[in-house]
């Protein structure tokens, strides 16, 4: 099971002894400090950062609001206050949950579930990209490779991709004879340092196609079928001496 180092901010000291007693009987949460003076939680937990704050708003000094700014986004904050018109300002600094006081068991429990829930979802997702760029590093022989789509293993025959293209965060690879392309959850720089550079050649930021399945240039596109990958400027010079290579003297 996963464990969360947690933090309480609240300048009521009632408020502070209830959670501090909910956070002792719940096994996924371990205390790190509990503060009733917002400036000095501030300082000391830039130097021992936690993974979740339970976090009252109204403060004197400086306010939940603003000092939930001061945390990075790694840190999730769960808002306690006693104001309910408080919710909307509280989401607006990316907050976990908001907790209306009295606070029951019930309600804290479910917070610290949805806390559990993302914390979860980010070590699988490190663990899922760790485990992804391994198994590219890793092919089985240069003519194939392994990438992630839709939570299996595909393995790609690279004799078969005529381009790829990225998107942001991940990557499409079009096949021959293929009409719906591998989607993977690899970045395109990612993937162009395991490719062979002497077969794949990167035509613009977004792109990379295979040399040998040009077939048809056409005003600065190759065109692959019904679809035309751009040539970038920035790479144009470095596509020209392909082509004048290849050019019979």
């Amino acid at each position: 099971m996963i464990t969360l180092s947690c933090a309480i901010i609240d300048d009521e000291p009632l408020a502070l002894d209830l959670l501090e007693s909910y956070i002792k009987k719940t096994p996924m949460l371990h205390l790190i400090g509990r503060y009733s003076n917002g400036l000095q939680a501030m300082y000391d937990l830039e130097s021992t950062p936690v993974d979740l704050i339970f976090l009252d708003i109204q403060m004197p000094e400086i306010s939940g609001i603003e000092l939930a700014r001061r945390f990075g986004e790694n840190v999730k904050i769960i808002f306690t206050t006693a104001f309910s018109q408080y919710a909307i300002e509280g989401y607006k600094v990316n907050a976990l949950d908001y907790l209306l006081k009295p606070i029951t068991y019930s309600d804290f429990l479910q917070s610290v579930g949805k806390a559990v829930t993302w914390y979860e979802m980010k070590t699988d997702a490190n663990r899922f990209r760790l485990t992804l760029e391994e198994e590219i590093q890793n092919p089985i022989d240069e003519n194939c490779i392994f990438v992630r789509s839709e939570r299996r293993l595909v393995k790609i025959d690279l004799s078969k991709v005529l381009y790829i293209e990225g998107m942001k965060n991940y990557a499409r690879i079009f096949l021959e004879n293929q009409e719906n392309p591998i989607v993977t959850i690899s970045t395109l720089k990612s993937l162009v340092e395991f490719l062979p550079s002497d077969r794949f050649l990167r035509v613009q930021r977004s792109y990379i196609v295979q040399i040998s399945k040009i077939r048809i240039i056409k005003n600065n596109f190759i065109v692959f079928g019904n679809f035309e990958v751009p040539i970038g400027e920035a790479y144009r010079d470095e596509f020209e001496k392909y082509l004048k290579n290849k050019r019979p003297e």
